[in-house]
């Protein structure tokens, strides 16, 4: 399995990737496109028809530069497929179009599906800000439009979309089962009460493990976009293997801060009893389905709201990180829709203190506020452990440094890899085993009243509530 490069599929909320990876996870090439949604109807719906073009005609032009072998496919977890039984029918093979998430509820949803959404563990996180969560996503595509609906064949987590358009098999997976989907327990290894009370289990396809081979490319499919017949992984979350990766380095008892459209903390081997629901924590499960504590917040919505329009390639300035703190400048949550660790924030976040006027002093009151983010959600699931860093917010290095200044006395770790999602999602595609990884310590930010600071943010912030 270990010869030839990975295409390795990630589906984020904002972008979609494709990119060759050698089996040892090391991204060679990447393709872009921007997660376009389109309004409707019949709700706000993500442009899968051209992703389609995009990733077939992406795979050939990939095959053409690399020596492509196998395709595996990663996705966020608050996003859906109801799909026919045909994949090629419509061109996508969608039974009704991908829910974007963050649009509103239509009236008196929500609390329709609160009533049969189930207990915590049964859905492995709070419910959620607008369309958020597979299962309430099925329940509004069930009442609004009944006809499609009774027609679908599949539900189908995003990786497992994929991985069904390109062989026509439909699995479920647990890791993208157990991102907030509300349709898997993933302490019980087993299906929510909502699926057999709705009768969606019809909708449930048999479980596969991430890694599992289902089969070549549809020959057809391959001829007609001029792609090879690689071989097709069953695909996962995108934040459990982002931290496979560091699993498959042999790490444990770590906690991962992955950054991004998300900043998303997840921990192994932890006491589930810890979770606290109001508090933005979840449970979600690794590559082999064993549970994983979780807290999440909307941090790179967050740094936008923060940082408003920056450069490519902005860089926090510590001085100005500095001046900040000397003047007690802060931003405090929570800009964004969804509370996460501030129970009722949502919408009210402020500056407290002399307002930032240039962009450059913008970015690195975000920065900062970002960081302050990081760290409340991981000390949530063990302040002790060794954490390790990773994602786009380590472009800037401040951001590491100032969440190892944050955190005197423990280990913090940065991954060298940019992508680390692509990387762990590769090592899939290859046999058990050891895939070291050389992690470099973060050098804390030398910044003279940084922990006070922090301690009054806190006790604004509600963070120790």
């Amino acid at each position: 399995m270990s010869d030839g490069t990975v295409a390795v599929l990630d589906v984020g909320k904002s972008n979609v990737k494709l990119s060759a990876a050698t089996a040892e996870g090391q991204v060679r090439e990447t393709l872009t496109l921007p997660n376009a949604v389109l309004s409707g109807p019949p709700w706000a719906h993500h442009d899968l028809a051209t992703q389609n073009a995009f990733v077939l005609e992406g795979l050939a032009t990939l095959a053409r530069r690399h020596p492509l072998r196998h395709f595996v496919a990663s996705g966020h977890g608050s996003g859906g497929t109801l799909v026919t039984g045909d994949p090629d029918e419509g061109g996508t093979g969608l039974a009704l179009p991908m829910i974007d998430y963050e649009q509103p509820l239509p009236p008196g949803l929500d609390d329709a599906y609160a009533l049969q959404s189930g207990s915590f563990f049964d859905r492995g996180s709070a419910v959620m800000m607008a369309a958020t969560h597979t299962a309430r996503q099925m329940f509004w595509a069930e009442t609004a439009e009944p006809r499609a609906f009774a027609l679908a064949r599949w539900c189908l987590g995003i990786p497992q979309y994929w991985a069904w358009r390109l062989t026509g098999r439909a699995v479920s997976e647990a890791s993208i089962l157990g991102a907030q989907s509300h349709l898997w327990n993933v302490r019980d290894r087993a299906w929510s009460p909502i699926v057999a009370a709705r009768g969606w289990g019809r909708l449930m396809p048999p479980m596969a493990r991430a890694a599992d081979d289902l089969g070549p490319i549809r020959p057809d499919l391959a001829q007609r976009h001029g792609v090879p017949p690689l071989r097709v992984h069953a695909g996962a979350h995108d934040s459990s293997v982002s931290f496979f990766r560091y699993q498959a380095a042999g790490l444990t008892e770590f906690v991962l801060v992955s950054t991004g459209t998300w900043i998303v903390c997840m921990a192994d081997r932890m006491d589930l009893s810890r979770l606290d629901e109001t508090r933005g924590m979840t449970l979600n499960a690794d590559m082999t389905g064993d549970p994983l504590g979780g807290v999440l917040t909307m941090g790179g919505r967050e740094y936008q709201a923060v940082a408003g329009k920056q450069p490519e390639g902005a860089r926090a300035d510590p001085t100005a990180i500095a001046r900040l703190i000397a003047q007690d400048t802060m931003a405090l949550p929570t800009f964004g829709t969804n509370d996460g660790q501030f129970p009722g924030s949502a919408g009210r976040g402020r500056i407290r203190g002399p307002v930032p006027k240039t962009p450059e002093d913008r970015h690195a009151l975000a920065v900062l506020y970002t960081a302050l983010l990081a760290v409340t959600c991981g000390d949530m699931l063990d302040p002790a452990r060794p954490w390790v860093l990773d994602g786009s917010f380590l472009r800037d290095p401040a951001f590491a440094g100032l969440v190892a200044a944050l955190r005197p006395g423990h280990t913090t770790l940065t991954a060298p890899e940019s992508y680390g999602i692509a990387a762990g999602a590769a090592l899939l595609c290859r046999p058990p085993g050891l895939a070291p990884l050389e992690l470099t310590p973060a050098k804390p930010l030398d910044l003279p009243g940084l922990t006070l600071f922090a301690t009054r943010w806190r006790n604004l912030a509600g963070a120790s509530r």
